[in-house]
């Protein structure tokens, strides 16, 4: 493989071994993201309790809500647009300042100086800065795979870099559930070197080996409307989780109503111009290739299903199940995450191996089938007791996390392999978009039934 430059004139050839030095950091990259994403889930008791804020007073429920999800809306929202632009200027070049901003955001977050809601506040903007660097490594990292990795060996390079998202996630548990009994501070350090050492390998080690499309135009009317779109969609969601007047939820507040209608018409209006515009953010006649449609519309359903399923897996063991068998609120986030485990175990046996017999056997059938497994793990999770035998629900975890690695790669590895090479930056951003954005409303469909819950029982 060798590389292209702007002009389109070869560069130095690219070595056999650089598809794994490719891989090596993008999953070094996806870890970083994962681990973030879950620690500061699981530690959110202790940073608000550091900064003396009660999220759950009247009022400042929004700390809460934007701490833990304002994040998701803005890489949700930028991921299309970094992956259309990294398209035209460089991915491996924006993939290095993702993780340059991520690692910036996470020194901020260390050491956020404010406390009460001047602090609550300054968190908020520090995690949206990591948002922005998120995007940046989300839009880009599994179109740098593709082309780093022949068609025949894409399923097994997907598999290993998506083990990382759900190792990350475990990790993040754990490391949360100690260094937050300490400091919540450390938190937000745990970024930090990881982010460092891999600004400096990305920029090191990391080649162009696609050709840089830097004479189109961008589409600034297509991004705009795309941003604002999905952002005050997402952002409906958002508050409408929180309580309106008399009511625990917000879903008949004029204003989460107006969000939520105002953001469709401007995807839509969207949609209109990318149709009529000569160099599109999105090329919507992708999705006439049926492994990108399908691929993309199960993965979204896949992400729906799952997206809240960590958070309420903590929330049933920190809040239920661990206090019923003796543990310590204390020590109770630590034990969570390592009560996760069979999850991440499921997911690290099956995820290599379904990307490699895929890229033999085609997708189709791991996909359906990790999906149909998923789905039933899902079944067996709704009929568990509150007070349930540890060994029944490891069972069932193993299965959804073997369910999920099946899916994952094949169905990745599909998707990338029908895009022209020109498009894999946007269409990896619109496939992490899709992702993020099921999860998101995942998160609020589990908040809205928790708190209708409560209030029933109140």
């Amino acid at each position: 493989m060798i590389t292209v430059s702007r002009s389109g004139r070869r560069k130095r050839p690219v070595g056999p071994a650089y598809k794994w030095i490719a891989l090596s950091n993008t999953t070094l990259g996806v870890l970083m993201a994962s681990i973030d994403i879950s620690i500061v889930l699981i530690s959110l008791p202790a940073i608000f309790n550091g900064i003396h804020v009660n999220p759950l007073a009247p009022g400042e429920t929004g700390y809460f809500l934007w701490l833990l999800l304002g994040y998701m809306v803005v890489t949700a929202t930028l991921l299309v647009t970094f992956g259309r632009i990294s398209d035209m200027f460089g991915r491996v070049k924006l993939y290095n300042l993702g993780f340059l901003i991520f690692a910036i955001g996470s020194i901020l977050l260390w050491l956020t100086p404010g406390t009460g809601n001047t602090g609550a506040m300054e968190l908020i903007c520090f995690r949206l800065i990591q948002g922005v660097g998120s995007g940046f490594l989300f839009a880009n990292s599994t179109a740098i795979i593709t082309d780093a990795f022949p068609s025949n060996q894409r399923g097994l390079a997907m598999g290993i870099n998506q083990i990382a998202a759900i190792v990350g996630s475990v990790i993040g548990l754990i490391l949360g559930g100690i260094l937050s009994y300490f400091s919540w501070r450390l938190v937000f350090l745990v970024s930090v070197p990881v982010g460092v050492v891999g600004t400096i390998w990305a920029y090191l080690m990391l080649q162009e080996t696609a050709t840089i499309r830097a004479h189109q135009k961008i589409d600034w009317a297509g991004n705009i409307t795309f941003a604002v779109g999905l952002t005050i969609f997402l952002l409906g969601i958002t508050y409408g989780i929180e309580p309106y007047g008399g009511s625990p939820m917000g879903w008949g507040n004029p204003l989460v109503i107006g969000m939520l209608v105002g953001g469709v018409a401007l995807l839509a209006i969207f949609v209109w111009i990318e149709l009529h515009v000569e160099d599109p953010m999105f090329r919507l006649g992708l999705f006439k290739i049926r492994a990108f449609a399908a691929g993309n519309a199960s993965s979204f359903l896949a992400s729906m299903a799952r997206g809240a399923l960590q958070f309420m897996l903590i929330i049933w063991l920190q809040g239920i199940w661990l206090p019923l068998h003796g543990y310590d609120y204390a020590v109770a986030p630590l034990w969570a995450g390592i009560y996760l485990l069979p999850l991440l175990v499921g997911f690290v046996l099956m995820g290599p191996i379904s990307g490699w017999l895929s890229d033999r056997f085609g997708a189709r059938v791991f996909s359906t089938t990790g999906m149909a497994i998923q789905a039933l793990g899902f079944i067996l999770m709704t009929i568990l007791p509150a007070n349930f035998s540890y060994i029944w629900f490891a069972l069932i975890l193993f299965m959804m996390g073997f369910g999920q690695g099946m899916f994952s790669a094949p169905n990745t590895s599909s998707v990338m392999n029908s895009l022209p090479p020109d498009q894999r930056g946007a269409g990896s951003g619109m496939r992490s978009t899709f992702q993020n954005a099921a999860s998101l409303a995942s998160m609020g469909i589990f908040f809205s039934i928790v708190t209708a819950g409560l209030a029933a029982a109140l």
